[in-house]
C-alpha cells in the first residue's frame, strides 16, 4: 500500500488528538518564546477544533522561558533553580497561549500534572474528570508537567522522563485516536556513517531494532529525545492509538499530518 494511502486511513477517522510541542519548537535558542512558531501552529489547531475534532496540547517550553527570563545561558543543574525557571517560564507560556488562541477564538485551561498523579487513583479520577470536562465545553487543555513540584523528573534523563512520557499518559487516560509529537526533526531516520540518511515515513511497531536506530541527543533547553519518542509511541501503539512524529517547524505541519501527507514518521497503532 501507498504510503500516503496508509497515512490518509490511519487519520481518517481521528476524533480526539493529543499534540504534545517540544522545548525546542516553541522557544529560541536564548530561551525567548517564539511567538511566530506559536501563532502558527495554534492557528492550525484553533482550525482543528472549529472542524469538529477535540484537541488537547501538551506543552515543554517552560524551564527554558524561564532561563531566557532570569538571564541563566544553561540549563540549571541544582533541583531550586530548575523549580524556579520553571515558575517564571510557566507564566510567559501560558499567557502566551491564552493570548493566541484566545484571538483564534478558543478558550484554553491550564492543567499542570506530575507522574504521581497518574500512579494515586483518586487523583488521577481527577484529573480524567476534569479533562474531559474541558473537551466537552471545547476548551483546549493546555497541559505541562508541573515540575515546581516535581523532583526526579527533571533532575534525570529518565526512560519515562520529559513531557514524551507525559503525553503517553494523557492518550491513554483520554483514550485519544492520534498523538502527534512535534520535535525539531522531521521524523525518525534510518542513519548512514557518511550522511543523515533516509526518513522512515511509516512504523508497523517499535521494536529493539527500531530504537537501536537512535543515536540520543540533547539540547540545553530540553532532555528529551527521539529515543522517549520511540517509547512514548511504543506505548499507546498498544492502546490503539496512531502517532506521527514530526518537525513542529515545518509550515502547515498540522494541515499537512490531518490531509494525509506524508510527513514525518508514522507509528500504526497495533
Amino acid at each position: 500500500m501507498h504510503v500516503e494511502q496508509r497515512y490518509r486511513e490511519a487519520l481518517a477517522d481521528v476524533r480526539r488528538l493529543v499534540v504534545k510541542i517540544g522545548s525546542r519548537v516553541l522557544v529560541q535558542d536564548s530561551g525567548r518564546p517564539d511567538v511566530r512558531r506559536m501563532r502558527a501552529l495554534v492557528g492550525e489547531l484553533a482550525k482543528l477544533q472549529r472542524a469538529g475534532r477535540e484537541v488537547v496540547v501538551i506543552t515543554s517550553g517552560a524551564i527554558g522561558a524561564g532561563m531566557e527570563a532570569l538571564g541563566m545561558s544553561e540549563r540549571p543543574t541544582r533541583l531550586p533553580d530548575l523549580q524556579m525557571a520553571a515558575a517564571v517560564g510557566q507564566c510567559r507560556i501560558i499567557s502566551r497561549y491564552d493570548e493566541l488562541f484566545g484571538r483564534a477564538g478558543c478558550r484554553v485551561g491550564q492543567m499542570l500534572l506530575t507522574h504521581g498523579d497518574f500512579q494515586h487513583k483518586l487523583r488521577l479520577t481527577n484529573v480524567r474528570r476534569t479533562m474531559e470536562n474541558l473537551v466537552r465545553h471545547r476548551v483546549i487543555p493546555i497541559i505541562n508537567e508541573n515540575d515546581v513540584v516535581a523532583d526526579e523528573e527533571i533532575r534525570a534523563d529518565l526512560a519515562l522522563g520529559d513531557n514524551d512520557y507525559l503525553a503517553s499518559l494523557v492518550v491513554r487516560l483520554i483514550r485519544a485516536d492520534l498523538l502527534v509529537l512535534l520535535t525539531t526533526t522531521d521524523g525518525l531516520r534510518d542513519t548512514s556513517p557518511g550522511g543523515r540518511g533516509r526518513r522512515i515515513a511509516c512504523i508497523e511497531e517499535v521494536t529493539p531494532k527500531t530504537l537501536a536506530l537512535v543515536t540520543g541527543s540533547h539540547s540545553r533547553l530540553s532532555k528529551g529525545g527521539m529515543l522517549t519518542k520511540l517509547r512514548a509511541a511504543q506505548a499507546v501503539a498498544k492502546t490503539g492509538c496512531t502517532v506521527v512524529i514530526a518537525d513542529g517547524r515545518a509550515p502547515r505541519i498540522m494541515t499537512r499530518i490531518m490531509d494525509g501527507e506524508n510527513t514525518g514518521t508514522m507509528v500504526l497503532a497495533g
